[in-house]
Order: structure tokens, then sequence, then C-alpha cells
């Protein structure tokens, strides 16, 4: 999903371990295949046990259904946020997502504005990108004013 100039791939999560099965971390496993290339700002697959929550898709509007802005940027920002408030009415948090899907209208605005869409994503979500993420252009969204729809699964483990 990622490209150059996309968001950075640091994992770099304090309780991330590397083992025989990949990076582990906030009770998920990364899924890396041996002698597969890393991939930049996501994960190839996640494995991962406890309590699963799903975000349905979130747009870049507001608490009230009202859109703030007809930015690309600024409504993937708005969707981060809702899915992290969503997140916590489960108790979870970003460290616990698992899959996030994107849906955009305009794949070029996507990637030209890949640093920028990283920024925002860093600001909401922080550095996790132990996600196994895809992104597609649609046709359309169902809201006409939306130019992104974002939704994740997250898995809170047990113990955490």
């Amino acid at each position: 999903m990622s490209n150059d100039n996309d968001h950075d791939n640091d994992n770099d999560n304090d309780n991330d371990n590397d083992n025989e099965f990949g990076r582990t971390g906030a009770g998920k496993r990364l899924l890396q295949p041996q002698g597969w290339m890393a991939p930049r700002g996501y994960a190839n697959g996640v494995a991962a046990a406890g309590t699963q929550v799903f975000v349905a898709g979130q747009i870049g509007w507001n608490g009230q259904c009202q859109f703030e802005s007809d930015d690309f940027v600024d409504q993937c920002r708005q969707a981060l946020t809702n899915i992290k408030a969503v997140l916590a009415e489960a108790g979870a948090e970003p460290r616990h997502i698992v899959r996030m899907t994107w849906y955009l209208l305009d794949k070029r605005e996507y990637v030209a504005r890949g640093r920028e869409v990283g920024q925002a994503y860093r600001e909401v979500l922080g550095s996790e990108y132990g996600i196994a993420m895809t992104a597609v252009q649609v046709a359309g969204l169902i809201e006409d004013r939306a130019k992104v729809e974002i939704e994740v699964t997250a898995v809170v483990p047990a113990r955490d």
C-alpha cells in the first residue's frame, strides 16, 4: 500500500521484539515470509489473539456528521481521528490495530500527498505500522463529499 513518498515504517515500539516469527508487540505478531523484502509503512500480515474490535468505515466528517473540509489530507486526518475515538470505546488503542483498509476516490492524490498523509497518520495514530494495510481506488463513496473511507480491525490481547 505504501511507496517511497508514503509514511516511514519505523515500527520502533518499546514492547516490540524480533523473533523467529517476525516482529511482535501489543499482542500481535507480524508475518514476514523469509527472504521477502520488508514492506514500508505496513505489514504483509498480522496474527493476533484477544478481543476483536471491528470499526466500520470512517470518513472525513466529524462526530456530528458534518464535513469541516474538502481537502483530502484533512479528511484523512479526521477519518483517523474518528477511528481512534471508536477504538477507545472498546478500550482499544492504535497499537491494537491489525488490519486497515483505505478506500480512495483518487489514488494519484494519495500517492502525490503521501508525505502529508503519513504526517497526519503519525499525528493521530502514532508510529504503529505493524498493520496489514490495503488501499484501493473506488468509483465513489456513499457520502458525496467524502474523498476517503478507512476501516480497521483491532485485537486487544487479554493480558493488555
